[in-house]
């Protein structure tokens, strides 16, 4: 039987690459899994009709999930390996052996050999990979033994040694392979600048070497030497064609945490990459809460501290099961009181002593006031460390995703209902604005005057209750009248046939705008019992009736996004309606009738002159000034005849 956590999980994971954990009841990591489409996986375990016994006492046993996403199956794949180890789960244990990745290791040596390990040894070589089989390695391996004739044998090549003719060179170097060192046939100058263009092959750092190729077969061509050429043009498809590179295993052995956010106003997300000799071996993430407009950098340092200080217990695994635990409260890491959000710098004064002393550098994408000594902070612009700061946003940012949905599946209301309190408090309003009634006026230079009505329930468009006005009252472009007549048209019918007012009306424009649809509304006996705002587009500055300061709401503040969808609707709807209202005076006018006269040509008379009848007692010479001789020509002599 899956439980309902089990199930609302479900319905969050991604169809990205990745690798997926489970946990039983203690909060343990009982599994470790990788996918190329994370949602259809996990999804399959929970299929009864393709479960085997196996698989069925695993699923019993699963309490939570979590999974963190990646870029390709193959990192995917190697995040996996990363994790087994540093977890060494029971069911994995039971289905693998301890076999690690194979490396690709250049000897630290007089001309040095390229070959494939599973073992790295601290003797200063250098190891390049790990690789997802051997195959994939071998086969790179084999591609640049093609590229370069490095020397596979063991042979100790002394510089006395080769001066004095002590090895003779073998069946290698006959067959073109090797370029026989062991002789001085190459020099370690040459030798070593073959290993260089190697190193940079294997990293991914191809485009110099493909321009090196280039000039080489370009200059045996010139040459007429074409059998030269095309060798290396063979060389230079190969080498084309080929790219291997991973941000999970790290070409550099190094140690370091990432850290990186994502900022959704009340909530502030938090993705935490422990790195160790290169490889990810930890990746969680947390949410904090907002108290009192807390910035990024303080956010992020208090998430720094939380997330050691749960390390520094050896409770990493049952915190990272625990994100999940309650939905119907917080699901988060927070700030407890106000207290708390105040003394920032007094929590920040104990981080050090929770600082893995292995660590000596924290990766975060913004500059932090927080000094740790022995850490230094890094933000990484490029290279692999750019990367690896990418990859931790994409999962901060997933996991953003993933709890929003979650909360909306464990109660679809909570979201609309804390956008609505937000409102409330932001805007200072009597009620809860769940019915929300936006207002806005077009019109060009007076004529085809139009206005839209759009109306928000619950902090969403509600299109049925959308509607449109022809300005009936008003001659001449008149904004404020035009607002007077289509709020008083509105509301009177409202009133008339007792239908629900709404909670809060939006007027689209400034002080002038909203003091004519006030007018109104104490003319109906509304006012007060009605909130009521205006919005002037340039600054997005919010007016209140009888107050000429305008308010200003953080740019990132869901109520500041309500508005503006809810007049950007409004905007919308009215500008549709007013476009076809003005084609329509260009379709039906009298213009149409005259032969001669396109669509084209009426709109320049229309949107010089106005209305018809002024073209009718427009001179011949402005009319020429308009459409041209040969047109005007036409239309005079129509209107003079008719």
């Amino acid at each position: 039987m899956i439980s309902d956590k089990i199930k609302s999980i479900l319905k969050t994971i991604p169809t990205d690459p990745g690798v997926y954990r489970y946990y039983d009841d203690k909060g343990e990591i009982i599994y470790v899994g990788k996918a190329k489409n994370l949602k259809r996986r996990v999804h399959s375990y929970f299929n009864k009709q393709q479960q085997s016994r196996k698989v069925s006492v695993l699923v019993s046993r699963i309490a939570d999930i979590r999974f963190t996403v990646v870029n390709s199956e193959m990192e995917a794949l190697l995040l996996e390996n990363n994790f087994i180890k540093q977890y060494k789960p029971r069911y994995n244990i039971l289905l693998k052996d301890d076999k690690t990745y194979p490396w690709i290791c250049i000897k630290n040596e007089r001309f040095p050999r390229v070959f494939l390990t599973r073992k790295k040894v601290n003797d200063g070589s250098t190891y390049l990979g790990p690789y997802p089989s051997v195959m994939t390695a071998k086969t790179l391996l084999e591609m640049l033994r093609q590229l370069y004739p490095i020397r596979n044998c063991k042979l100790i090549l002394k510089e006395e040694n080769i001066k004095n003719n002590h090895y003779r060179p073998c069946l290698e170097y006959h067959i073109g392979n090797c370029k026989a060192p062991c002789n001085g046939s190459i020099g370690e100058d040459d030798y070593n600048e073959m290993i260089y263009n190697v190193k940079k092959v294997i990293k991914g750092n191809i485009q110099e070497v493909l321009c090196d190729m280039k000039s080489q077969m370009m200059a045996h061509a010139a040459k007429l030497e074409f059998e030269q050429a095309q060798v290396i043009k063979d060389k230079y498809d190969l080498l084309e064609n080929y790219h291997a590179k991973s941000v999970v295993c790290s070409n550099t052995a190094y140690d370091m945490e990432v850290f990186s956010f994502e900022d959704a106003g009340n909530s502030f997300y938090v993705n935490y990459m422990k790195i160790v000799e290169g490889a990810i071996i930890q990746s969680h993430s947390l949410e904090i809460k907002r108290k009192l407009e807390e910035s990024p950098e303080e956010l992020l340092s208090i998430a720094i501290v939380e997330i050691h200080q749960m390390n520094s217990d050896e409770e990493t695994d049952a915190f990272d099961a625990s994100l999940h635990e309650d939905c119907k409260d917080t699901l988060n890491v927070s700030i407890d009181t106000e207290a708390d959000a105040l003394n920032v710098s007094t929590i920040m004064q104990n981080a050090e002593s929770k600082i893995n002393r292995n660590i000596k550098e924290i990766i975060v994408p913004i500059e932090l006031s927080i000094n740790i000594e022995g850490v230094r902070f890094t933000i990484p612009q490029r290279g692999e460390k750019r990367e690896i700061l990418e990859l931790s946003q994409r999962n901060a940012k997933q996991y953003r995703l993933e709890v929003e949905k979650l909360r909306t599946l464990v109660d679809p209301e909570r979201h609309t209902k804390r956008i609505l309190n937000q409102m409330k408090e932001d805007l200072k309003l009597p009620v809860l604005p769940e019915v929300i009634e936006c207002f806005d006026n077009s019109n060009f230079q007076g004529d085809y005057a139009v206005a839209a009505m759009t109306q928000f329930v619950n902090a969403k468009p509600n299109k049925s209750g959308y509607r449109h006005f022809n300005i009936k009252t008003v001659e001449g472009p008149n904004d404020f009248a035009s607002m007077e007549e289509i709020i008083y048209r509105r509301y009177s019918r409202l009133l008339n046939e007792n239908q629900r007012l709404p909670d809060l009306i939006v007027v689209d424009g400034g002080k002038g705008q909203l003091s004519s649809a006030v007018k109104i509304l104490q003319q109906l006996g509304l006012f007060g019992k009605i909130s009521i705002i205006g919005i002037a587009e340039k600054l997005e500055e919010i007016y209140f009736p009888g107050d000429s300061i305008p308010l200003y709401i953080d740019k990132r503040s869901e109520t500041l996004k309500v508005i503006q969808h809810i007049r950007d609707e409004a905007h919308r709807f009215g500008i549709t309606h007013h476009r076809k209202k003005f084609e329509k005076g260009f379709i039906h006018s009298e213009l149409n009738d005259i032969k001669g006269v396109g669509k084209q040509t009426a709109e320049k008379l229309m949107l010089e002159l106005k209305s018809v009848k002024n073209i009718k007692e427009a001179s011949l010479e402005t009319l020429e000034k308009i459409v041209g001789k040969a047109k005007a020509k036409v239309v005079w002599d129509y209107f003079q005849n008719n």
